[in-house]
């Protein structure tokens, strides 16, 4: 059982039966009166989104799901296409399922699929990604005033988002899969 707490972005939890993940989260302190946790779920079975209060003492029951991964292969229209390395079957999601994580997805990738009861509800990716960035624009020396200076980039996945001043066209940076930020320049 999780606890109002542990509650995070990401986390799979079951409500009345079933499957919805957090995609909002927010907690208030209301000094001797413990904590209030504010969340949004999504279904994954429907894709309605449901506002949730919890208070400090609440249990919330874990979705019980399976586990598989799957290698990405390409996308076509409005559906991605993965195979069961195992197997080597193929098989599509669509792009409500994939959803943010298609703009980290390249060929050949491995992901973790969540299942309920046989269907795929959740698609995971690591926290952070390697990717390398395709273009950028230099920054003549003695433009900046300070080290810290953001630029936009865009990476092999055409994901655009701001890195350091310093970032290169063919430098691998890692990405945070979950807020979309720069990271870290690779070595």
């Amino acid at each position: 059982m999780y606890s109002p707490t542990d509650l995070k972005k990401g986390t799979v939890i079951s409500l009345q039966g079933r499957p919805y993940k957090v995609i909002e989260y927010s907690q208030k302190v209301m000094g001797r009166g413990g904590s209030i946790v504010n969340v949004k779920l999504k279904s994954l079975l429907d894709g309605s989104v449901l506002p949730k209060t919890y208070k400090g003492a609440d249990k919330i029951e874990p979705a019980e799901l399976s586990g598989r991964t799957a290698q990405y292969l390409y996308q076509d229209g409005g559906s991605f296409y993965f195979m069961d390395p195992e197997t080597f079957e193929q098989f599509d999601l669509p792009a409500d399922i994939v959803d943010e994580a298609a703009r980290y997805l390249k060929e050949g990738d491995s992901v973790s699929l969540q299942l309920v009861g046989g269907r795929v509800i959740n698609l995971e990716l690591p926290k952070n990604l390697p990717l390398k960035v395709t273009y950028t624009e230099n920054i003549v020396k003695g433009d900046t005033a300070s080290g810290s200076v953001m630029k936009d980039a865009t990476l092999e996945t055409g994901y655009s988002l701001k890195v350091p001043s310093f970032i290169k066209v063919g430098d691998v940076i890692r990405v945070d899969t979950r807020s979309g930020e720069y990271l870290e320049r690779q070595r």
